[in-house]
């Protein structure tokens, strides 16, 4: 009786290694290809500076935009004239609407006009609109990136559009299984309760310990 219900267990504890497994297996292969992407960026990004790594290289340019006759009425307005008016798929990240006040010149005080401006960002380039209220021009500047750059703006989700970030959340959702899977797998296999603790507080205490020193 104790055999057989040995037995038992040792063929539930195979079942649940295998199932363990598979599924650590299968969300590794799923997130492998964005998880190097992220590696390389994330690498670059965080030893920019140190290292000198010329990974981003911005190019801008500046001009102006002429002012249709039916002009927006807000800032709103405005941004969505500026989406039609390039042509960009999603609406601007940022939409700035300073009201006119008062301003000292010398000893006097001038009227300055209202200021609208409306930011776009794309993976390959940013685009910033501004217009002051009443003039006939819209100032326009655009900053294009190199390969690196637009590799580090999809690491930080820069611009890109919703099925990128549920993409990208998929990932985050797959290493968090991976990691609990990974613990699981390694308790089943080594049963160490001691050498588990040790690892997870001694990575714990290091992550506590590196926050506080950086603040």
């Amino acid at each position: 009786m104790a055999a057989a219900s040995t037995t038992s267990a040792h063929v539930s504890r195979a079942k649940v290694l295998r199932w363990l497994r598979r599924v650590h297996g299968w969300l590794g292969l799923w997130g492998a290809v964005l998880g190097l992407l992220f590696g390389v960026t994330g690498f670059l990004l965080n030893h920019r500076a140190v290292m000198k790594i010329p990974a981003l290289k911005m190019e801008q340019s500046q001009f102006e935009v002429a002012m249709p006759a039916n002009a927006p009425k807000n800032a709103q307005e405005f941004a969505h004239l500026m989406q039609r008016e390039f042509e960009l798929k999603q609406p601007a990240y940022k939409v700035h609407d300073e009201p006119s006040r008062p301003v000292a010149w010398g000893d006097k005080k001038l009227a300055q006009p209202a200021q609208w401006k409306a930011e776009f960002h794309l993976p390959h380039y940013s685009l910033s609109a501004e217009y002051w209220v009443g003039n006939q021009f819209v100032s326009v500047k655009r900053q294009d990136v190199n390969a690196w750059g637009f590799l580090m703006r999809m690491h930080k989700g820069t611009g890109m559009n919703a099925g990128w970030i549920l993409l990208v959340d998929s990932l985050a959702g797959a290493m968090l299984v991976l990691s609990i899977t990974g613990v699981l797998l390694w308790t089943k296999m080594r049963g160490s309760r001691l050498a588990l603790a040790g690892l997870v507080g001694t990575s714990l205490g290091l992550t506590v310990l590196f926050t506080l020193q950086s603040l």
